[in-house]
């Protein structure tokens, strides 16, 4: 309670402290800040369908095959400016998606899982060298499951009554990144920090899936870092340190088109276009 006495002794009115109102609750989460993060490109990874019809064809074929199809993605979360942000990659300038994928039928979840997020983000050859190149990903909590009860691109958040054989489900998984991380992302794609009240409530543009991940982070309470690893700010409420950065929080483009220096701040959202619910 360093911040909130300090706070306290500088005002004519101090706060008063409510009791306790932590109970039952998960972890508190720490987030590093963004700019501990290195960010690059590599090779093109091409989109496996030509069109929604093609993908829900390959589902179908799957289902035939193997049965329900399995998709994991996962919640990268960083802070900028005291603000939690959430990694995810935008693809052919229209929609975005979480990293991850589906499952191969004979994957098991969680390794599975980590192939797919390697093959998406995970630094390839000698590009980059030092900590956090070969760090590996700590899967943490199921924050989500999504249903596809038929071979169309609706997908819920509940399985409704009259459906037993549902087509695909896909899990969100919290991801706590370290505190170093060494990313790239494919040439045809970009890396975007979101920052959270830019997906709440936001369904026009980001869909009802990224739009909710406000809402599945609410039961966490997190503490902001700085790149020393001192605690700048906490959740619930209290104060930055005096002199931090104000500056409001934004999305920006990490790496491919329009990043700059791999750290590019994005200066309009304009082409961004909604998540496509079949991916």
């Amino acid at each position: 309670m360093t911040t909130v006495a300090a706070t306290a002794a500088q005002s004519s009115a101090p706060p008063i402290i409510p009791k306790g109102f932590s109970a039952n609750q998960p972890q508190t989460i720490r987030l590093y800040p963004l700019s501990n993060y290195t960010f690059g490109t590599k090779e093109t990874q091409p989109e496996e369908d030509p069109s929604v019809i093609a993908r829900l064809k390959r589902l179908e074929e799957h289902y035939d095959q193997h049965g329900m199809r399995r998709t994991c993605e996962g919640v990268l979360v960083c802070h900028e400016h005291n603000h939690p942000h959430v990694l995810m990659l935008q693809i052919a300038n229209a929609f975005f998606k979480l990293p991850g994928d589906y499952l191969k039928h004979d994957d098991d979840e969680v390794e599975g899982f980590k192939a797919r997020l390697n093959e998406r983000l995970a630094p390839v050859g000698s590009q980059f060298t030092g900590e956090g190149v070969n760090e590996d990903w700590e899967i943490g909590d199921t924050l989500a499951q999504w249903w596809r009860p038929n071979f169309e691109t609706f997908m819920y958040p509940f399985l409704p009554g009259h459906v037993t054989r549902p087509k695909e489900c896909k899990k969100l998984y919290f991801i706590q990144l370290p505190k170093k991380k060494v990313l790239s992302v494919p040439k045809n794609m970009k890396l975007l920090a979101v920052p959270l009240f830019e997906l709440y409530d936001n369904t026009a543009r980001y869909g009802p899936q990224l739009s909710a991940i406000p809402h599945l982070l609410s039961r966490y309470n997190f503490e902001f870092v700085d790149e020393n690893d001192n605690v700048v700010a906490v959740t619930p409420g209290e104060k930055p340190e005096e002199g931090a950065s104000t500056s409001i929080p934004r999305t920006k483009v990490l790496a491919g088109d329009g990043a700059v220096g791999g750290n590019g701040q994005d200066t309009g959202m304009d082409d961004f276009g909604v998540s496509d619910e079949v991916q």
